[in-house]
């Protein structure tokens, strides 16, 4: 049709948010059928899965900057970016809302195992000289890191839905719903708006080096500020519904839980991912990213840490996000490329 690649990008950007819609019901509907256990195992596995077949689309087309910054992108929007709008708009409405501080603290937990997974990578670029040397080891460490976190996201599962499911009941119990169609007609529907997913990703990935020419912006500004959206927006939508209805515990599941679930379960999987596929996906991000989420992660853990929010928070948060944001829009792609070892991959 001779479209240009910012039209492209666009009308696939805007077609894949009603889609992350759809497959985001029809998992939960399929999850009502299958028990809490099971159910809940399927939440966990679909719950990013925009964000995933995007990744997987990029990882497989070499384009190793868009995955990284969509993972990094996905994370801060969720902590804050979603997790402010749900702390102000709900403190707006209460003047304090109330959470389970143990649920909360666990994710907050597992979230500083994933920040520490990217600073120890960090660390090791920024003591060995011989490039060589390098190149072998940061691939090996990210490889063997990837397949530690990998384990303890199950042994989360397990723990979340296993052996103190009882912490994670109230989320359970506001969520007593009745599935809406049979479950042929749910699993039919789930494999249908995933290849669509596909292949709007493809064409998505496909046309962002020319939407980075047309626009003037970065990879990594389209990665970390544009993509999350695609995959994020219902569950944005949906998180500030329970902010408002002071379901609280609902709105750190979304925002807290994908985070970490992001962090620990998708991001080791695309690792090991490109490790198949030849590809050099390792856990060192730059210097800046790595601190960024660093600052991210302390800001969520010290504000959730007395199982009590309020609007202010929420503005702190939000305030964070922006400044995050225009300091993205501003910063130089080629920076980045000077500062890996695999510049071909880029």
């Amino acid at each position: 049709m001779g479209w240009s690649d910012s039209k492209i990008f666009w009308c696939n950007f805007l077609a894949i948010i009603p889609l992350a819609n759809l497959l985001g019901f029809i998992t939960e509907d399929i999850s009502l059928r299958l028990g809490s256990t099971i159910g809940g195992l399927l939440n966990a596995s679909f719950g990013n899965a925009v964000e995933l077949i995007i990744s997987v689309v990029a990882l497989k087309n070499g384009q190793i900057r868009v995955v990284q910054s969509s993972i990094l992108g996905s994370v801060l929007s969720n902590l804050l970016l979603v997790q402010g709008f749900c702390f102000f708009l709900g403190g707006l409405r209460y003047s304090e809302q109330n959470f389970n501080i143990t649920a909360a603290q666990t994710s907050a937990s597992l979230l500083a195992l994933a920040m520490l997974s990217l600073l120890v990578p960090a660390a090791f670029m920024s003591s060995i000289e011989n490039e060589d040397a390098l190149k072998s080891g940061i691939l090996n460490l990210s490889h063997g890191t990837a397949l530690v976190l990998l384990i303890i996201y199950i042994m989360y599962l397990v723990f979340q839905l296993k052996t103190h499911s009882h912490l994670y009941a109230d989320d359970l119990e506001d969520n007593e719903e009745v599935s809406q169609s049979t479950l042929l007609v749910s699993i039919s529907t789930l494999v249908i708006i995933t290849l669509l997913v596909a292949i709007s990703a493809d064409y998505l990935v496909g046309s962002i080096e020319g939407l980075v020419d047309d626009w003037n912006i970065s990879k990594t500004f389209v990665g970390i500020m544009l993509i999350p959206i695609v995959g994020n927006a219902a569950e944005h939508v949906s998180s500030i519904t329970f902010a408002l209805k002071n379901k609280m515990d609902l709105c750190i599941g979304v925002a807290v839980g994908s985070s970490m679930q992001i962090a620990l379960g998708m991001t080791p999987l695309l690792v090991i991912l490109g490790w198949i596929l030849g590809e050099p996906l390792t856990l060192f991000f730059d210097t800046f990213e790595t601190c960024v989420l660093v600052v991210a992660i302390l800001i969520v853990n010290y504000l959730i840490s007395d199982g009590k929010s309020n609007w202010l928070e929420g503005a702190m948060l939000l305030a964070s996000y922006s400044i995050i944001g225009m300091a993205f829009f501003f910063y130089p792609e080629n920076n980045y490329a000077n500062s890996v070892p695999f510049k071909s991959s880029i």
